[in-house]
């Protein structure tokens, strides 16, 4: 006897043939976004709600939901198609850290609002109303740029019927299946694949040419791109300066087999174990921070870079009981040297910090002065250094033998550029300050 189609069957094989013409139809409109497509096919979810969905591996759908859309609104299917992907293009769901997701989450519809209100293609096209007109005239002259980490912190300080008339406004697609730990193993994994992603969308968008980038919307998007590449966790950061020391300890993984092949000679099945003395960690030791105490560089911003820094280099798993740290303070010249030997030494230093200089950005004397200090011995074994600023200055002309990292704090727009021989991450603000609170 043959099988009778069932509503339910029927409602899954028609949606998932409504997904594939979208999905068609956004190949052919958004041809620079055609890597991106495919790494995050539709999939259909039997659930109650009534929105696309994303975990970074496929895009979620209800069938029903998607039949009674396109009878009713077949042209916001594309544009919602497009909203999810564009969040994990600018890896929003991996760029969270230790933000109020809630607040994060509508800081990130707004972004991606803004940019397929811009982009003036036939799969994004629809009336920008007066709501949305006066929220990005107002986020933009707090912030500058609309991508997510400034309008985060714009948003810091509405109030709670502010941020709830805003997600009425600007909600699109649900954020539940994003990653609850940002830091996570497969997390980070997957936030890097679409890292990759990310870089190759950028790369099609300007070999596309006027075609991509005829538009205002195509321009923010490759800005924001351009912005997220470099955005990454402070503490998988803190990991690139890591170097594989041998640290005295008990290794309760390895043991002896002398004394274990005697145990079971001479006892039957009792085997003695004795562990290892030392085992190989991964551990930071000798680096230098240096940091920029020019008129452009708040201290306050300073401050509180230094207590998270410590705050990661004082973990078990991150920081040798013994180590050697220094910290300069520079501007157009070295102004301050201070060396930490120990955690105590972190504490104490944190708790007399103070800042010293206040003139004009000059990055050669500093880099100078470690290379004085790696020659004459204090630094020999030194891993890389860090450097705390907001990027005016003078670079030096050649690489130094060493690993340097420029690390710049968010200001929504693009990072400033960085010699090809530097490493550079931009940091968020409330990566070193609790969430904030509605009023």
């Amino acid at each position: 006897m043959p099988h009778k189609q069932t509503q339910t069957e029927w409602e899954q094989a028609m949606a998932r043939r409504v997904m594939e013409q979208i999905r068609g139809e956004l190949y052919l409109d958004q041809r620079y976004l055609n890597a991106a497509l495919g790494a995050l096919p539709p999939a259909p979810l039997n659930s109650a709600q009534t929105a696309f969905a994303t975990d970074g591996a496929h895009l979620y759908y209800p069938p029903g939901w998607v039949l009674e859309l396109y009878r009713k609104n077949r042209r916001y299917l594309p544009r919602a198609w497009l909203h999810s992907l564009l969040h994990c293009i600018l890896r929003h769901p991996w760029l969270r850290d230790r933000r109020d997701p809630e607040l994060w989450g509508l800081a990130c519809d707004i972004a991606v609002e803004n940019v397929l209100d811009s982009l003036h293609t036939a799969a994004t096209e629809r009336p920008v109303g007066w709501v949305r007109q006066q929220t990005y005239a107002r986020l933009r002259a707090q912030g500058g740029f609309l991508a997510a980490g400034p309008i985060y912190q714009a948003l810091a300080g509405s109030s709670a019927a502010e941020r709830e008339a805003m997600r009425a406004e600007f909600f699109c697609d649900s954020h539940r299946l994003w990653p609850a730990d940002p830091d996570s193993p497969a997390a980070r994994v997957q936030g890097r694949q679409w890292e990759q992603l990310g870089r190759q969308t950028q790369l099609e968008m300007e070999q596309a040419g006027q075609q991509a980038g005829a538009s205002e919307g195509a321009q923010a998007l490759q800005a924001q791109v351009q912005a997220s590449r470099s955005r990454r966790s402070y503490r998988d950061f803190l990991r690139r300066f890591a170097v594989w020391r041998e640290e005295p300890r008990l290794d309760p993984d390895e043991f002896d087999l002398g004394y274990y092949t005697y145990g079971l000679r001479t006892y039957g099945k009792l085997p003695l174990i004795e562990p290892l003395e030392t085992r190989e960690s991964k551990k930071i030791r000798d680096f230098v921070i240096v940091l920029d105490t020019s008129e452009s560089t708040a201290g306050d911003l300073v401050k509180s870079f230094l207590r998270e820094t410590f705050t990661l280099l004082k973990s078990q798993d991150s920081f040798f009981r013994q180590c050697r740290i220094l910290v300069m303070q520079a501007d157009n010249a070295v102004r301050e040297e201070t060396w930490l030997h120990d955690l105590g030494d972190l504490d104490r230093y944190t708790e007399n910090f103070r800042l010293v200089g206040g003139g004009g950005t000059d990055f050669r004397p500093a880099f100078a002065r470690i290379e004085q200090l790696r020659a004459e011995g204090p630094l020999r074994e030194m891993q890389g250094a860090l450097y705390f600023t907001d990027g005016k200055g003078t670079y030096p002309a050649r690489r130094p033998p060493f690993d340097v990292a420029f690390l710049f704090l968010e200001n929504g727009a693009p990072p400033p550029d960085v010699p090809p021989w530097a490493m550079r991450l931009v940091l968020h603000p409330e990566e070193f300050a609790p969430p904030p609170k509605g009023r």
